[in-house]
């Protein structure tokens, strides 16, 4: 007898360690760190940081430097020549080489381009700030989409459990059944009907089986995990829900909670920024219709050997004016361009406002639905588990016929499926809400 208590130990205590535990702030971690999108996004914000240091070089003067080396060689093999009295003299073969060196360093600088370098720094600035605010909006997203993947394995894996309770319970209530049909009390058409419900019990269970592996797949590729390894997750939920009150303390009316959500949101306020970028925009196309006035400096050296190369030396200042008279309106198409920019971002911006309304209203509605639902919920399975035992109890004493036991068998489990349901979409609404407000926390994540 110990030995096979042993043995059942090593059988169904080994698969468990030999599981991987994955809870919901772990699958969040990971989700921070692995996720394909927001590399993408945080690779981008390097170039929106280069940008703003290009646009900030644009203020200050540049400096190039160069140097050459030359050699030259004229090589003649001689010949006769006709002098100046008309006879010919003999040149002798002659090589004459040559060798130069120069060095020269320089640069420009743009003194006034009627405010556009300043506009375009600005605007980058604009810029930068906004991509930061979109790639922590874009963090909350991935909390919360990863929430939900998660929320999805549970109420599946609860789910589960249920189909095999439903399982085991017809599974024992066809023995009873057959018991009792041997014993003459019930025919053997009550027989064949719960083997039926057995039968559609554990195709229910390989069904739920299937939904439950679909979920976790769903999860490990979001987080980019092998979908072969056996994970065990973790309810951050333990028990039944009874005190629903408290997950609505964060919310209170309509109108509050837009005001909250306007000064928390993350990607109105990156959306603000890029409207005032755009403006910025107006200004530095506007610079194209002011002088451009620039200088340069240059200083140069060549000798014909590297010890006299600094011996003759030139400096060279100057300072150039230049008046746009016409530039084939290019200067007044970009200014359209920009401002047209400009009223697509405001336009942008107030679309923006207006869906944040609706998922505010609407969030809380659903909210404010889910917690009744799931109050009912729990109502319902308390009152299903009632009738099923008195309709067993019934059929035992044979007042009631196996149409009215397998009905109440099907309305409890469908009750307890309705509960569980309930109470994740009430979780996830949740949620879903706090995203909505912008006060999701992802810095414990990190």
């Amino acid at each position: 007898m110990k030995r096979l208590i042993f043995l059942l130990t090593v059988v169904f205590v080994l698969p468990t360690f030999a599981q991987k535990q994955l809870t919901l702030e772990k699958a969040i971690t990971i989700a921070l760190h692995r996720n394909a999108s927001l590399i993408k996004s945080e690779n981008n914000l390097k170039s929106s940081k280069a940008q703003l240091k290009s646009s900030f070089g644009n203020l200050l003067p540049s400096l190039s430097t160069s140097g050459s080396w030359g050699w030259n060689r004229i090589s003649d093999n001689g010949g006769k020549q006709l002098n100046f009295f008309g006879s010919y003299t003999n040149i002798p073969p002659s090589k004459v080489d040559s060798r130069s060196y120069r060095f020269s360093a320089g640069g420009g600088w743009l003194l006034f381009d009627g405010l556009a370098n300043y506009a375009n720094l600005k605007e980058s600035k604009l810029n930068l700030s906004a991509a930061r605010f979109a790639l922590e909006k874009q963090k909350q997203d991935i909390v919360l989409k990863t929430t939900e993947l998660y929320y999805a394995i549970l109420s599946a894996k609860e789910m589960l459990r249920v189909r095999k309770e439903d399982v085991d319970y017809n599974k024992k209530q066809l023995e009873t059944i057959e018991l009792q049909n041997k014993l003459g009390s019930v025919n053997i058409a009550d027989v064949y009907a719960q083997r039926v419900q057995l039968g559609n019990a554990q195709l229910a269970l390989i069904q739920a089986e299937n939904n439950y592996e679909k979920s976790k797949s769903s999860l490990l590729n979001y987080l980019a995990l092998d979908v072969l390894k056996d994970y065990n997750f973790v309810d951050p939920y333990p028990g039944e829900l009874k005190d629903t009150q408290k997950f609505l303390r964060d919310f209170h009316d309509i109108s509050s909670m837009v005001d909250q959500a306007l000064r928390n949101r993350l990607d109105f306020k990156s959306q603000k920024l890029i409207y005032q970028s755009r403006l910025a925009g107006i200004t530095a196309a506007k610079g194209g219709m002011f002088p451009r006035i620039s200088g340069n400096y240059s200083f140069a050296t060549s000798a014909t050997s590297p010890g006299d190369l600094f011996s003759r030396r030139v400096y060279n200042v100057g300072l150039s004016i230049n008046f746009p008279i016409f530039s084939n309106f290019k200067t007044e198409l970009q200014i359209e361009m920009a401002k047209v920019n400009a009223l697509n971002a405001r336009e942008d911006l107030q679309i923006l406002k207006r869906q944040i309304k609706i998922e505010i209203k609407q969030g809380y509605l659903d909210l404010i639905a889910a917690k009744k639902q799931l109050e009912v919920s729990l109502e319902n399975v308390k009152s299903a588990e009632e009738n099923r035992k008195i309709n067993k109890q019934r059929y035992d004493l044979g007042s009631a016929t196996i149409l009215d036991l397998l009905q109440a068998d099907k309305n409890y489990t469908q009750a307890v499926q309705n509960k569980i349901a309930a109470e994740y979409e009430f979780y996830r609404l949740h949620d879903a809400l706090l995203n909505s407000l912008g006060k999701l926390n992802i810095k414990k994540y990190e």
